[in-house]
């Protein structure tokens, strides 16, 4: 049986106060006048599953206008049995996340218990958008996929703050530069993990992608996408030893022109994946239409990877997309979509809950009715 949620309970959780709901296990159509607390249903969901929302950068923005903390308990059916998922926030106490019961130490022990694709609309210009969007991109789904990824992008991150203030503050303070060579040493050893990851996951990216593409497309298109990472890496998806020789080539040759632009010049954060439809580039040639369709291929791959890899389709999280989508689009995301469960949400005058079934849920005034 496929991973689901069965229920969801709030405590000032962004517009919901109070607030407790059961699920259908297949489709759960969520509609409402927009600003009413659809999205933010789905965020508590996605939250539940990673520790992360993908909307808000800091926890904080969680919990209601007025309140000192959040609380989100989740029912969670997964790997043949029961789970209960408390997640603790408040302003100025560090979360507390518990399965079971039991203290989960990081984010990753969540992911371990259920997984969720979210999409939403500015997921379809994920192709349009700058190089930042398609990191984030492989940055979501690899931290569901792989716990050691989400370990080393977060001592990546580290390392790379420190480093870039003590560029930035370099010519007041030429004494930090004798910090530089640890941070360099620690963006080297954990830039190669993020490197191997990356180019091993947009490997198995790019066929289901293309696929998907295809048969939107009608056969008509051929979709390609490539990891771009920095030039003296020449075989990304090797080994990390050997990945950390090349980086460290890398940034020694751009050592002096770090310190002249007081700018972190070199590692994985200027990564890129390179989109082609027949060949070209899809950001500076294709259609709106065909950029569309990319995304879309790209995102329904995305849960393709994670059913493959846990043995489960994960819960997808639908969010007002498909009202962005020609029917043809519709079409083909409705027809890929059975197989696991499935949340989506749609204005009032939307025809979807009578066309999908399942069970309906009106959301007003951040109450579900």
């Amino acid at each position: 049986m496929p991973m689901r949620v069965d229920g969801l309970t709030l405590q000032n959780f962004r517009s919901y106060r109070e607030q407790s709901v059961t699920f259908d296990p297949d489709c759960n159509v969520i509609f409402g006048e927009n600003a009413e607390g659809k999205t933010n249903l789905l965020e508590a969901i996605t939250y539940l599953s990673c520790g992360r929302s993908p909307r808000a950068r800091r926890d904080q923005e969680l919990i209601s206008f007025g309140a000192d903390d959040t609380r989100i308990t989740g029912n969670v059916f997964s790997r043949e049995r029961d789970f209960k998922m408390e997640i603790d926030l408040g302003r100025g106490k560090r979360r507390k996340m518990r399965v079971n019961g039991v203290p989960a130490k990081n984010a990753a022990a969540l992911s371990e218990v259920f997984s969720t694709v979210f999409f939403c609309p500015d997921d379809l210009y994920l192709i349009r958008d700058g190089a930042a969007a398609r990191r984030k991109f492989l940055d979501t789904a690899l931290c569901l996929l792989r716990p050691k990824y989400a370990a080393a992008l977060g001592e990546y991150n580290r390392a790379y703050e420190h480093k870039t203030r003590i560029l930035r503050d370099s010519e007041e303070r030429p004494d930090l530069l004798k910090t530089l060579p640890d941070f360099n040493e620690q963006l080297i050893r954990w830039g190669a993990v993020l490197i191997h990851y990356r180019a091993q996951y947009t490997q198995r990216l790019a066929e289901y992608a293309a696929a998907n593409h295809q048969e939107c497309s009608g056969g008509k298109e051929t979709l390609q996408i490539r990891y771009q990472t920095i030039s003296t890496v020449k075989d990304p998806p090797a080994e990390t030893a050997e990945l950390a020789k090349q980086l460290r080539t890398h940034m020694e040759a751009h050592f002096q022109a770090e310190l002249a632009s007081r700018l972190c010049l070199s590692g994985p954060h200027k990564d890129d994946l390179l989109v082609t439809i027949n060949g070209q580039d899809a950001k500076a040639f294709s259609s709106q239409g065909q950029t569309r369709t990319a995304a879309l291929s790209m995102k329904l791959a995305e849960r393709e990877i994670l059913k493959n890899a846990v043995g489960e389709y994960p819960v997808l999280l639908l969010d007002d997309v498909l009202s962005e989508l020609d029917p043809k689009r519709q079409e083909f995301v409705l027809n890929r979509i059975a197989g696991g469960q499935v949340f989506i949400t749609c204005c009032e005058d939307d025809r979807l809950p009578q066309m999908l079934g399942g069970k309906v849920l009106h959301v007003k005034h951040g109450t579900i009715g």
